[in-house]
């Protein structure tokens, strides 16, 4: 009878481990280093030692585990190979085979914002429902896109790459990925204060936000507070933000999209800003889509990677 399963997400910094029962209870979380030097040559070993260390420390039998879930910060096939993960020094790697040879548990993986999304359908703001898109405003735009219960990762492993979502000809620098005008320059939380900065270096109306150092909390705190500088910033914002969501829709028809990451802890204020034109440029049949703030935070990856894996 198999009870128990591990929820493994491996950031840049920290790897977040989670062991579960099939319910999706938490029965215990933990994080280690993510030692990246060497071109990462350390994460696998790393993360079988410590899952066999508490297996050992729980007194669980591996017949009793189902495996364990792995979210990656990078594409990741059907296969469980990650062809590159830049944050890891990573080149090709076959995370998978490796991860099972070292632990004899099944091991299944995907992209860690396709996890996130999984974790927030299985256990989090978007509960009860199946087709879910995941929009998460963080250092850049990450996304991952739920259909039917079951993750799009498309041929490439690219699938729910939202952040760069072409959404404007008026930025005047290039994105981390090469193009100009992605939702991520414009939506994250540089984004926000990029058109912060924009904003404020092009008119002279007075704003708190000339008082100090700008950031996408100081900008909402701002909105909440009724200054009108930062409400035209927010406007900005919601407009982009609206028009990607609508494109998305557009193509998978979601029942819900769920905003989560640092900006998103401005709370439901966002939406004011984001559903007015997400209904303005929606697919009509699309428009009553539901928007929800995630609820996991940084559990969501070990949630969604249990859940991949069950």
């Amino acid at each position: 009878m198999k009870k128990y399963c591990f929820g493994i997400d491996i950031g840049g910094t920290t790897v977040k481990c989670g062991l579960f029962n099939v319910d999706g209870e938490v029965l215990d979380k933990w994080e280690i280093k993510t030692r990246t030097e060497n071109n990462g040559e350390n994460i696998i070993a790393d993360i079988a030692e410590t899952m066999n260390a508490k297996i050992a420390e729980k007194g669980l039998d591996k017949e009793e585990i189902v495996g364990a879930g792995v979210g990656v910060p990078g594409p990741a096939d059907e296969e469980g190979n990650v062809p590159v993960a830049v944050n890891l020094h990573w080149g090709f790697v076959p995370l998978s085979k490796e991860l099972s040879e070292k632990t004899g548990l099944a091991v299944r993986v995907g992209n860690d914002a396709n996890v996130a999304a999984l974790g927030e359908m299985w256990k989090g703001g978007a509960v009860g429902y199946h087709n879910v898109v995941m929009v998460t405003l963080g250092t850049g735009v990450g996304g991952g896109i739920i259909i039917n219960g079951k993750i799009v990762t498309g041929s490439n492993g690219a699938g729910g790459e939202i952040g760069h979502i072409h959404v404007t000809d008026s930025v005047d620098k290039p994105c981390n990925c090469g193009n100009t005008g992605c939702l991520e320059q414009v939506a994250s939380a540089t984004g926000v204060v990029y058109l912060a900065n924009k904003k404020l270096a092009s008119c002279d109306t007075p704003s708190v936000l000339r008082d100090g150092e700008v950031s996408a909390k100081s900008v909402f705190d701002a909105v909440k507070a009724g200054d009108a500088v930062a409400q035209e910033i927010a406007e900005e914002f919601g407009r982009y933000l609206g028009l990607a969501c609508a494109n998305i829709a557009g193509v998978v028809d979601p029942q819900v999209f769920v905003i989560g990451g640092g900006v998103s802890k401005a709370g439901k204020i966002l939406f004011d800003y984001i559903e007015k034109y997400y209904k303005k440029y929606a697919f009509p049949s699309c428009k009553d889509a539901k928007f929800a703030l995630a609820t996991l935070g940084n559990d969501a990856g070990i949630y969604g990677a249990a859940k991949l894996m069950l």
